[in-house]
């Protein structure tokens, strides 16, 4: 696979056993070009930073696709509404949190306004009938302003290591086809 593949975790961050790990471990072991950001603080996000150190990620690295879990997802929001950010071939959108998100340590981030420009040429947002920060109805409002494709995970949490995603081979096959 020659696709250059951008992973951005949420809060907390995305270590194994989580999905995410697992993925860049599965794409560098094909010999892929992945970039596992971490930010500087994932206990502590703060806005302008993390939009900083992303942003330099980007520039550097210039990923065709982007996978972005929880808290990632409105951190990618918050470029597209800004408009600086370039065109990539494909996003995942996976376990977004509700837009109206009010866990005190993510203050900052939220509310957040749907982007109109999600600056991918392809889009698909991946959320839970029983995830924790988001109801599925929520998800599904979503998806319709954002006019991309959606899968639906029945009785996944929040799509990550607590909720038994560990290997998660429909991402990496997703991947895989470029």
């Amino acid at each position: 696979m020659s696709k250059k593949v951008l992973l951005i975790h949420g809060w907390g961050g995305s270590q194994t056993p989580h999905w995410q790990a697992w993925l860049a471990s599965e794409l560098a072991l094909d010999y892929g070009k992945v970039s596992f950001l971490k930010f500087s603080d994932i206990e502590n996000p703060k806005l302008d930073v993390w939009m900083q150190e992303l942003q330099e990620e980007l520039k550097d690295f210039q990923p065709d696709i982007v996978i972005c879990h929880s808290l990632a997802n409105t951190l990618w929001f918050h470029l597209c509404n800004k408009g600086t950010l370039s065109q990539i071939e494909k996003l995942y959108l996976v376990a977004p949190p509700s837009m109206k998100c009010n866990v005190e340590e993510l203050k900052e981030f939220f509310p957040v306004k749907t982007p109109t420009n999600l600056y991918a040429k392809k889009a698909c947002l991946v959320s839970s009938t029983n995830d924790p920060y988001i109801k599925i109805s929520e998800a599904q409002r979503l998806q319709k302003e954002l006019k991309i494709e959606m899968k639906i995970l029945h009785n996944a949490g929040h799509i990550n290591s607590d909720s038994g995603f560990g290997k998660w081979m429909w991402i990496l096959e997703e991947v895989q086809k470029g």
